[in-house]
Order: C-alpha cells, then structure tokens, then sequence
C-alpha cells in the first residue's frame, strides 16, 4: 500500500515538473462575470466554463476584445476566455509542449481566424504546431489559455512564471 502511494506522489510530481508553468497551488475559483475585475467581452460573447479551442469544433476562432479594471484591454476568444502569450516562444514559432500544453492548450482554429471589434485582422495568423493542428497567432505570437482560467472573467494566467501575459490589441504583453 505505501508502495502505491509513493508511486503516486512521483508521479504527480513529475506531471508538475514537466509542466511549462506553475500549477495553481489551490483549487482556482471561478471570478463572477459581474464583478469589478471580470473580463467583459467587447462584443457580448457568452460566459464559458469549458475550456476548448474556439475554433476545434468546425469554424474558424474568433479573437475579441475583454477588458478589465486591473488589465485594460486584451485578448479573449469568442467565449470570452482570456488569451495569453507565452514570452520563451518566438514570433511564429510555439515553444510550449508536452507537458506544457497541460496548462496552457493552444487556441486552434480550422480556418482563418476572425477578428471581432478592437482586433487588428492583419495581425491575425496561424501556426501548424508538431502535431499537425492550426494555432492562432497575434502580432506572430501564439495564443493560448490558461486551465486555471474556468469562466470568462478570469485572468489567473497574468505574469505565471514571469513568462505568461494577456495580450493587448497592439499586439504586447501587458
């Protein structure tokens, strides 16, 4: 029994430590979409607590504006799910995999990408990722979202490991 239960815990530990980012230490809480730090999406997207890639389903993804109190404006796909960009990836090329992408799933897209009002269509992009499927990029950073994000409104992405942010519409990090 102890066996199993050593194994288990090594386990884990190497689920975390091969991992692009932090796990969240505690159990993340979903932010109410009403509240003063909620991300209200420009253009009046739903609220979501499923993360999925905008566009995996069958169309393309739709890129859109949320906005809070503390970040401003910034990236969020047509469920209003907060997009991030992760800093150790080049223009063009996404350098989170494995293990990483646990934490931080890729916005795919079967399709061109959408821009929604405030959202430059021109820097719109995609990447083919190793696995064959299509990743959106902004400005020709990748976009992704992060897991402990469960509702639009949330942004527990923001400055994880000093490597992931919000995207702004000028095509930054925040």
């Amino acid at each position: 029994m102890r066996s199993k239960f050593v194994v288990s815990v090594l386990f884990g530990l190497a689920l975390a430590l091969a991992a692009c980012g932090p796990a969240p230490t505690a159990a993340p809480t979903a932010m109410p979409v009403a509240s003063a730090t909620a991300v209200m999406p420009v253009t009046g997207a739903s609220t979501s607590t499923a993360m999925a890639s905008s566009g995996a389903s069958g169309g393309a993804a739709t890129v859109m504006l949320g906005q809070n109190a503390t970040l401003g404006s910034f990236l969020v796909d047509s469920k209003g799910m907060t997009l991030y960009l992760f800093t150790n990836d080049t223009a063009g090329k996404s350098n989170c995999n494995g293990g990483c992408l646990s934490n931080w799933p890729p916005l795919l897209t079967n399709g061109a990408p959408v821009a929604g009002d405030g959202v430059t269509a021109s820097m719109l992009g995609t990447i083919t990722r190793s696995d064959g499927t299509t990743q959106v990029t902004y400005n020709g950073w990748p976009l992704y979202y992060f897991i402990g994000d469960k509702a639009a409104g949330d942004t527990k992405g923001e400055n994880v490991a000093n490597s992931w942010y919000v995207m702004t519409p000028a095509g930054t990090q925040k």
